[in-house]
């Protein structure tokens, strides 16, 4: 080895951030078997390499014994002390036993493991990097699509975008930007595989945590998200400020935060509702759009019966159950909707003008 060798190592400590002693002590143990490999032997050897010129020598392992049964693995007690008069039984000799050329095969083998390292760490730094963003949002290029995936380039790496974590009609073409949720980072065999997603209710909620300064700030909290990709989602905010509308805050002037994310989202409707400790007030919320008059809570089945306006019926319940069912998942709550009459005629409610609900929410489409 030579110090054009070793200054490549330093080199490699700075840019790769491998460090050096990791690399010779790799060297050093790949040498030891190159050694066994190439000179057919079976003797116990250490190899050492000289961290600051890069000599590189071979030394003979062998057990002091009285009796010499394996001249590769022992040595006799009079040979030794003619190496060292302080050697002693059972004591480890260590004697150079470099070869001649070892030198060439050395640099062949040095090469391979160093670049075999160079390529484990960076795939540990790219797994790094990657593990911190799980559950956060990535911006990257399309650069490919087959029958399962779209490939995402990340800048260090391809990321996967399985074809079922797309919206409805959502089509991507090669060179498009494209924001998605890492829902998984994996260490593999093939290195780092990072799994993407445009269908996750986590890419929602970080979208809004990017979007509205009091969510990145912790004035304002998402306490939960509903959502079924590409039609319509529902958000519940909390303020722990009570001069602060978390529900004006998602918004944003003249709706523009919310219209952002609704952009982003091709057109995704999305319902901002504001969390309440009380059930009645949060079930009630959690069925905007839709005018609420009476909610009774079953809590033993956490069930909740909302009673709506006649005419609010269809709304309260949603194209094929969407508004109901995403409110049920939003306050975690079974939710049964009748409708006043509907009320009257199966509990015996009767009908009164205490108006409806208040409500704090609004719909964006």
């Amino acid at each position: 080895m030579s110090m054009d060798f070793i200054e490549a190592l330093n080199e490699l400590e700075r840019d790769k951030g491998i460090s050096k002693d990791i690399l010779f002590e790799a060297i050093e143990a790949a040498l030891i078997s190159s050694y066994k490999r190439n000179f057919n032997t079976a003797q116990n050897v250490r190899v050492d390499m000289n961290r600051h010129t890069g000599a590189i020598k071979v030394y003979a392992r062998k057990l002091v014994v009285e009796e010499v049964l394996d001249p590769r693995t022992e040595i006799s007690l009079p040979a030794a002390r003619e190496i060292n008069p302080n050697y002693h039984l059972d004591d480890i000799t260590e004697i150079e036993v470099t070869p001649r050329d070892f030198g060439r095969i050395a640099a062949q083998t040095a090469k391979q493991v160093v670049t075999q390292r160079i390529r484990e760490a960076e795939r540990g730094l790219i797994y790094n990097a990657f593990v911190e963003k799980e559950e956060d949002i990535v911006t990257g290029i399309v650069q490919r699509q087959d029958l399962r995936n779209i490939y995402v380039d990340l800048g260090k790496i391809e990321a996967h975008l399985p074809l079922n974590e797309l919206m409805p009609n959502e089509k991507f073409k090669h060179g498009d930007r494209i924001k998605a949720y890492i829902t998984k980072v994996e260490n593999t065999t093939k290195g780092p595989q990072i799994l993407l997603s445009r269908t996750h209710p986590g890419l929602l909620k970080r979208l809004f945590e990017l979007e509205v300064p009091e969510i990145f700030d912790g004035v304002v909290e998402i306490r939960s998200v509903a959502r079924e990709a590409g039609f319509r989602s529902k958000i519940a905010v909390f303020s722990r400020n009570s001069e602060v509308d978390p529900v004006g805050s998602c918004v944003g002037p003249k709706g523009t935060r919310v219209q952002t994310i609704v952009n982003e989202l091709r057109g995704e409707k999305i319902d901002i509702v504001r969390y309440s400790e009380s059930v009645e007030e949060y079930v009630a919320n959690a069925l905007s759009p839709s005018k609420v008059l009476e909610v009774q809570v079953f809590e033993a089945e956490k069930m909740a019966r909302v009673i709506v306006p006649d005419y609010q019926l269809s709304l309260a319940i949603g194209i094929k159950g969407q508004n109901a069912r995403l409110a049920a998942k939003l306050t975690g709550w079974k939710i049964d909707i009748k409708s006043e009459t509907q009320a009257e005629e199966e509990f015996g409610r009767e009908k009164t003008d205490l108006g409806e609900l208040p409500q704090d929410s609004i719909s964006v489409d």
